[in-house]
Formats: C-alpha cells, structure tokens, sequence
C-alpha cells in the first residue's frame, strides 16, 4: 500500500467534511492546517441550531444562498471560537473561494490556499490572493482514494462479464453492462 501524499491527506480531510454539508446546491469542505496539523475544519451549512437548507429548501437571495456560511468561514470561526491562530497556517479547500472567503482567508493570515476543483473563480479573489502574497494551488483529490479492494473488484466485474458472455448472453446487453461497469470505476 502506498502512503498518501500530505496534500492529498489533507485535501481527502477536506472532501470528508464536505459530506457534512447541509447545502443540497454544492458541498464544500475545508481544512486549515498549520505545520502538518489540522487546526481546524468546517463545511458549508447553516448556523448551529438553525434551520438547514436540506429541510426548509434555500434562501436564495440574487442567486446565492443566505442561509449558508461557507466552508472556509466555518473553519475560520472554528478557530476564533477554540482561541486557535491561523497566522501563517494553510486552508485545503474542496472548491476555489469565493471573494468574501478571500478576504477572510487573507485577514487571517492564511498564506497558502490548496483548492481542488474551480468553482466561479472570481479574477478579484485571485487579484486580492496575489496582492496579499497568498500562494494559491490546485491539487485534485486523487481518483478512487476511498475505495477498497478497488483492482479485486474491478476483476471481479470483468471476470462476471466474461462469463456471461461464454453464457450466451447477448452482445448488446454485455455491451450495457461494460458500460455500467465503467461508469462506476471510471466517471
């Protein structure tokens, strides 16, 4: 087995606390780290206590949501709230920030942002990153990092598919099932 790569350790972290989201629209994650230590994490939902987007639908307001604090505020307020600096520490981030995150990103003192996919990058975030020094990095989360026994069932599937084909089954819907099959292994 292959050790994970730091970035790809604290960006997995990242996609992980996504899956908290209570945004039906867009899960993001975020996790600050600071030495090779996660000092913080938080993903884009409600306020504690309040009403969630999954239940009571969005409050969009000029297409954004206002009910949602993002990822990166999240974690940001996690720090706040335990007495934790950010100063010099990194963000892992599921998608680009948006420009209010970058400026509370950039007052922080955060000085490195490692984001996965672009989501809506707006010129004047990359603008404020560059004037303030941040150094801002994409790292994509490596393809099938959480799934076990990958090449055993990828094997398994191809050997069920072969069988069925010696079996007499039809070469169109052996065909369906290949593309099935690769759908699930390979999107």
């Amino acid at each position: 087995m292959e050790r994970l790569s730091w970035h790809q350790y604290f960006m997995a972290q990242s996609h992980l606390l996504a899956k908290r989201s209570t945004c039906p629209r867009l899960a993001v994650g975020a996790t600050i780290v600071r030495e090779k230590r996660i000092i913080a994490g938080g993903y884009n939902g409600s306020i504690s206590g309040g009403d969630h987007c999954l239940e009571e639908g969005c409050y969009v307001v000029d297409g954004h949501c206002i009910r949602t604090i993002h990822a990166e505020m999240n974690a940001l307020l996690q720090c706040a709230k335990f007495g934790v600096n950010a100063e010099g520490a990194e963000i892992y981030v599921t998608h680009y920030p948006c420009v209010h995150c970058a400026k509370a990103i950039i007052q922080a003192g955060i000085q490195r942002i490692i984001y996965a996919v672009d989501y809506k990058n707006h010129p004047y975030a990359a603008e404020l990153f560059e004037q303030a020094g941040v150094v801002v990095e994409q790292v994509e989360l490596e393809e099938g990092l959480f799934e076990e026994n990958r090449e055993e069932k990828m094997a398994l599937a191809a050997d069920v598919l072969k069988r069925l084909e010696s079996a007499g089954v039809e070469g169109e819907e052996i065909r369906e099932w290949y593309e099935r099959i690769n759908q699930l292994f390979y999107k």
